[in-house]
């Protein structure tokens, strides 16, 4: 071989339907574990806190009766305007919201000082009043006490149960974030920290033995961004999903649409696009994610993820 002749860069990892298969399953069986031996106090102490906001949004509003009256206070403060949105039947996400009143931000500060907004919230919320956990107001009468009291502990179960959901969610993706940071520091790379969190090229994306936390590479955010012994860029993406249909979003819909995106931008000589797997996942969704230019690790099996990283060593 001649001085002239350079190595090829290492090909992305690619699995076979029964690898895929076989690591799938032990995903779902993890994720049946950790559901299981989750406290149950969990649930009982979200739902405790919500009942008491519910319990003060009652009072404060005088059983609803002084809703639009009441709603700049209301807002202004993030447990109650989180309890105003669970008042509608059915609850109306924070997202959805922010489209329905055409605002970018229902920050506390930002209502303060838009009472027109404010306005437009409590009139779509109103409207949208869960008739059946609260009769007496479309009835114009007050509640009595068992109406009140069900209306509490209905409310308080919905808030509860969704930020259950959250936590799950939330909890998972940082603890799987966390996991891949500390292989990596484990493994010898450093963390850097990008100017404005931002890579527009790939000259000022993370170095050879150096990665970043969230950062925007190329217009699209990658959960962690690794500069690769070879030169090439491994954006990650840490996916955790709870459902055969959730894993078409997080893995399908995002992170193999952003692949395929960085793939088309900057070059599939000089990107590795990643993501790393946790929870329930459909199997075609894991051929789809492979086929589009996404390179699949398992949280459970991070060290497929290192030994490959150290085969694009010079």
């Amino acid at each position: 071989m001649t001085a002239s002749r350079r190595r090829m860069p290492v090909s992305p990892l690619r699995w076979t339907t029964e690898q895929l298969q076989a690591d799938r399953l032990t995903a779902i069986a993890a994720f049946r574990r950790q559901r299981l031996e989750e406290p149950v106090e969990t649930y009982g102490e979200l739902f405790d806190e919500e009942r008491a906001v519910m319990e003060d949004l009652l009072e404060s509003t005088v059983d609803l009766s002084q809703l639009s009256e009441q709603a700049a206070e209301l807002l202004s403060n993030r447990d109650m305007q989180d309890a105003f949105r669970y008042l509608a039947g059915p609850p109306i996400s924070a997202d959805d919201l922010m489209t329905l009143v055409d605002t970018d931000s229902l920050a506390p500060s930002r209502l303060r000082g838009d009472p027109e907004l404010v306005l437009r919230i409590s009139s779509i919320v109103r409207d949208a009043l869960d008739r059946r956990r609260f009769p007496w107001v479309s009835e114009g009468r007050e509640p009595n006490p068992a109406e009140r009291d069900a209306a509490i502990l209905a409310s308080a179960a919905l808030a509860a149960m969704r930020g259950v959901e959250t936590k799950r969610r939330t909890q998972g993706k940082a603890a799987q974030e966390a996991a891949v940071r500390q292989a990596l520091l484990a493994h010898g790379f450093s963390l850097v920290r990008m100017p404005n969190a931002s890579a527009p090229t790939l000259a000022q994306a993370p170095k050879p033995g150096e990665f970043s936390r969230e950062a925007s590479l190329a217009g699209r955010k990658a959960d962690l961004i690794v500069g690769l012994w070879d030169h090439r860029v491994m954006p990650i993406e840490c996916k955790v999903s709870n459902s055969s249909i959730n894993s078409i979003k997080r893995l399908n819909n995002d992170a193999t649409a952003k692949a395929e995106g960085w793939i088309k931008d900057l070059g599939e000589v000089q990107i590795v696009p990643a993501a790393v797997l946790s929870g329930v996942y459909h199997l075609h969704s894991l051929e789809d994610a492979q086929r589009r230019g996404l390179t699949l690790f398992w949280a459970h099996r991070l060290g497929d993820h290192l030994n490959w990283i150290d085969s694009t060593r010079p």
